[in-house]
């Protein structure tokens, strides 16, 4: 009889908003200690059927701004509501010293399990989350409306007990985050995946990157911690799939770097490379366990153009420069949830550089080879000029043959048309590294070439020492240069045309290794030359 009088007393005291009555009957609940009957009858006759009121399905999934607008007005309930019952209990305006009642918390007990309750049975649809968009943008403000609520809780010691309570987990764990990740895992992998695997294509107009494939991969990481999908709670599943996505990458340009090299021509980079990268995807299969598979590939490899190889070094290249940047875009997350362990995230930052940084010695070497084998293609031209000389009453040479342009020509392109897409220093490794090894087979081709024609020269000199004849038919009949001269004038004109051709490359003659044994070589036949005609 005594609770059903102070149910009644304290009700009408509400209702008339009489702070003496209601001060009353909060103290006698607590001296027969029925704290927590008076909270859930605040709940039940006062707080449920606002909640009843306010929360309606309908209306927030046919309203714009609609679930914002519903959090709002429960969040009005309190100032409306609640005002006398907190000045009471100490909740929020002080009464007079001593006025106040302990014991009592009715935004925690009272106004907090029901707002749960409506949202949980009158809308349901709110945890769903099948459409990821619609579940971020709805976690997302109703995280900060449960921010905002625990702003009115008016102290420390009550957010901590309401973050304590049954109903707050259970609004929490209503939000399944791992299947909202699952399916932004999803999203993600496949479309990189699709970008990998289809056709290794150039990006897109105003993108920094000029093939599909590194586009994709800094676009992937970039949306892991956008807006629209990053989540506090999923920060250790996003980084985990960022640190994958650079990893498969680098897979993705090791296995291209096993790919034979096609002749294409240096300007043909238009054309698309047909893909057979369905090898490594992301697996897709497990969210817990996300990590790169390989399966064997029975077809042949396709080939890949030099061009290419360039265009996905330029990629690699700043993929690496710009991973720093991704630290700063990823460190405020971390921190938002606590974390401040920024050296373990950035060492790991680190490890996926190298990652990448290991593509670059096997990348280097398939451009190299490929830079020289051309080059040399045309060097080895040098081999004609004996049968251009001998025999055929030539004019003295006064200038380089046109192989050596020739042997030049890729090199000046990818100087000259990716001076803004790659860093000098990276184009003048290449150089310096094509032109070493194919002046090495220059200098032993010239070295063949020069001792054939001594061998000749003597062997001539021979004959005629046993016939006793006047003349040789290595010298002119009119008594100018010799065959054999003209042969050694004009691989001492292509050598030193070859030097200053590299000179105007911007590079240094003494990093190019076994031309200086060229240069002496050629020299060497001028002395000889001159030697001759002084005689």
């Amino acid at each position: 009889m005594l609770q059903q009088s102070l149910e009644g007393l304290l009700l009408e005291g509400l209702q008339t908003s009489n702070i003496d009555i209601i001060r009353h009957c909060l103290r006698t609940y607590a001296t027969i200690d029925k704290t927590r009957d008076a909270e859930a009858l605040v709940g039940e006759v006062l707080v449920k059927p606002y909640v009843d009121e306010v929360i309606v399905e309908q209306y927030v999934q046919s309203h714009p701004n609609g679930l914002q607008t519903m959090y709002n007005r429960l969040l009005e309930f309190v100032p409306l509501h609640c005002r006398l019952l907190r000045e009471v209990t100490g909740g929020s305006i002080p009464s007079e010293k001593g006025n106040t009642v302990p014991g009592y918390d009715f935004l925690v007990n009272s106004v907090w399990p029901e707002f749960v309750r409506g949202l949980e049975v009158k809308l349901p649809s709110l945890f769903n989350p099948g459409n990821p968009d619609a579940f971020h943008e709805k976690y997302t403000i109703s995280m900060d409306f449960v921010r905002k609520f625990e702003r009115q809780c008016g102290s420390q010691a009550s957010v901590k007990r309401l973050r304590l309570h049954p109903s707050y987990q259970s609004f929490n764990d209503k939000w399944n985050l791992p299947v909202y990740f699952q399916i932004r895992f999803r999203e993600i992998a496949e479309a990189l995946e699709s970008a990998l695997s289809e056709e290794l294509k150039e990006a897109p107009d105003g993108s920094p990157y000029h093939l599909l494939a590194a586009h994709m991969v800094w676009e992937s990481l970039q949306k892991c911690w956008s807006a629209q999908i990053f989540l506090p709670l999923l920060v250790h599943r996003l980084w985990k799939l960022s640190l994958q996505i650079v990893a498969r990458y680098s897979v993705f340009v090791n296995e291209l770097l096993l790919r034979p090299i096609s002749n294409e021509s240096t300007k043909d980079h238009r054309k698309t490379l047909a893909g057979s990268n369905k090898d490594s995807p992301l697996n897709l299969g497990s969210v817990e366990d996300q990590g790169i598979g390989s399966a064997p590939d029975t077809q042949p490899l396709p080939s890949i153009s030099t061009t290419q190889l360039v265009l996905v070094a330029a990629d690699l290249d700043h993929l690496q420069d710009w991973l720093p940047e991704l630290l700063e875009i990823i460190k405020p997350k971390f921190e938002s949830v606590g974390f401040k362990d920024i050296a373990c995230i950035s060492g790991a930052l680190e490890d996926s550089k190298d990652s990448l940084l290991g593509c670059w010695p096997t990348l280097n070497k398939n451009i190299i080879q490929d830079l020289s084998d051309s080059c040399f293609s045309c060097l080895k031209s040098a081999l004609e000029i004996p049968r251009l000389y001998r025999r055929t009453n030539k004019e003295v040479p006064t200038k380089a043959l046109p192989y050596v342009d020739s042997a030049l020509k890729p090199f000046y392109l990818l100087k000259n048309e990716y001076r803004d897409t790659l860093k000098p220093a990276i184009i003048d490794q290449w150089l310096e590294g094509a032109l070493s090894g194919s002046t090495q087979k220059y200098f032993e081709t010239i070295s063949d070439i020069l001792n054939s024609v001594k061998k000749m020269e003597e062997s001539l000199k021979r004959l005629k020492q046993a016939r006793k004849t006047v003349t040789s038919n290595s010298v002119s009949p009119n008594g100018g240069m010799s065959d054999d001269n003209k042969i050694r004038l004009q691989l001492a004109l292509d050598v030193e045309y070859f030097g200053i051709q590299m000179q105007k490359l911007g590079l240094q003659l003494n990093n190019i290794k076994s031309f200086s044994g060229l240069s002496e070589l050629v020299q060497a036949a001028r002395d000889q030359i001159s030697a001759e005609q002084t005689t």
